[in-house]
């Protein structure tokens, strides 16, 4: 059995998907949700593009990045030039509710007491 390494893709094709980035914009997490705010145009990228036709519908990162079976990283670099030309918006999960919005304690003791009772 010959064993391949994780990321088979051609470092020299990554460097010129990216220009040479290698720093992602930090806005796109695994989840955030990205949906295409406008169709592909004429003389674009063809990640842009298949980027594009990928988010019609919202569409997480991690599978943006499993489509294209490229690393997440570059996939984060191609989403922030789609994003700073106003091709894309990003729709963050929303966060879990604060602590300070739960109920108190002592009330959940209370109603655990009262349900032991029933």
């Amino acid at each position: 059995m010959i064993r391949k390494p994780v990321d088979v893709g051609d470092p020299d094709r990554l460097y010129m998907v990216t220009g040479g980035r290698s720093e992602a914009d930090d806005s796109f997490d695994l989840v955030t949700l990205v949906v295409s705010e406008s169709e592909p145009t004429q003389g674009m990228q063809s990640e842009h593009v298949r980027i594009l036709e990928l988010c019609r519908h919202p569409t997480a990162v991690v599978e943006i990045s499993a489509e294209l079976a490229l690393p997440v990283t570059v996939v984060r670099i191609l989403l922030g030039d789609l994003h700073d030309m106003g091709k894309v918006s990003a729709r963050h999960p929303r966060a879990a509710a604060s602590v300070a919005g739960l109920p108190e304690t002592a009330l959940l003791q209370e109603v655990l007491h009262g349900l032991r009772n029933l």
